[in-house]
């Protein structure tokens, strides 16, 4: 499986940023995510930030570290963002020998079984400072749909909000959640979608955000 994702990867790494976050729908999730990390690292002094599974770099620019599977994504990447440190790895072993401020991880915990999360949930824990903080985004059980079998490998693994707390529970505290994609967007016209993001953004930190098919976690070291 690991191996099929990583082929995956590498084959679309030339053409991953105007494929997936170039087209409306892309542009749609892209942007919740850079409101989501503009607001978070504002009034932060962090030194040292990882990207982990930062892909082709298009979230880089928030981090001061950025590493993924596939050296053909991370070549983009540090072409993209010469000043950043970049080395390849994997989620449960992240190849810095150094401790962070901040991690985050997003479109990545899709691919991992609740087994391979909590090793990821370890690492992390142990490249963090005392005072580390993880971000991670995962699909969430309510809004998960019949899957195709192409999407059953790719980003067939979701969670409730309870299996989150129990994964979580021996080495973080949950600071927040916050939702990504409330709206179905795919069914409203690619004209339309833009104004919609403002109210999905809002309606994302609310309540509502249960819903949403994304949850961005925010944990502190306990």
């Amino acid at each position: 499986m690991k191996n099929r994702i990583h082929e995956y990867y590498d084959h679309l790494a030339e053409t991953y940023d105007e494929n997936r976050f170039e087209n409306s729908y892309g542009k749609y999730i892209d942007q919740q995510e850079k409101v989501f990390l503009s607001s978070f690292f504002r009034d932060k002094k962090y030194s040292k930030v990882l990207d982990l599974g930062c892909g082709t770099g298009r979230l880089l620019e928030f981090a001061t570290h950025g590493t993924d599977f596939s050296e053909k994504m991370l070549a983009i990447a540090a072409k993209k963002h010469p000043g950043k440190m970049t080395a390849a790895g994997e989620i449960s072993k992240i190849p810095f020998d150094t401790e962070f401020d901040c991690i985050f991880c997003f479109h990545v915990i899709m691919h991992q079984t609740k087994e391979e999360t909590q090793k990821f949930l370890t690492e992390c824990s142990e490249k963090l400072n005392n005072t580390g903080v993880l971000i991670f985004d995962y699909p969430t059980k309510t809004r998960r749909k019949t899957v195709s079998p192409q999407e059953d490998w790719h980003a067939g693994n979701s969670f409730t909000s309870s299996e989150i707390s129990d994964l979580t529970a021996d080495q973080w505290s949950i600071r927040s959640t916050t939702g990504v994609l409330l709206f179905p967007v795919h069914r409203i016209p690619k004209s339309f979608r833009k104004f919609f993001l403002p109210l999905d953004i809002l309606l994302c930190r609310s309540f509502l955000k249960k819903w949403a098919s994304y949850h961005i976690l925010v944990l502190e070291k306990q």
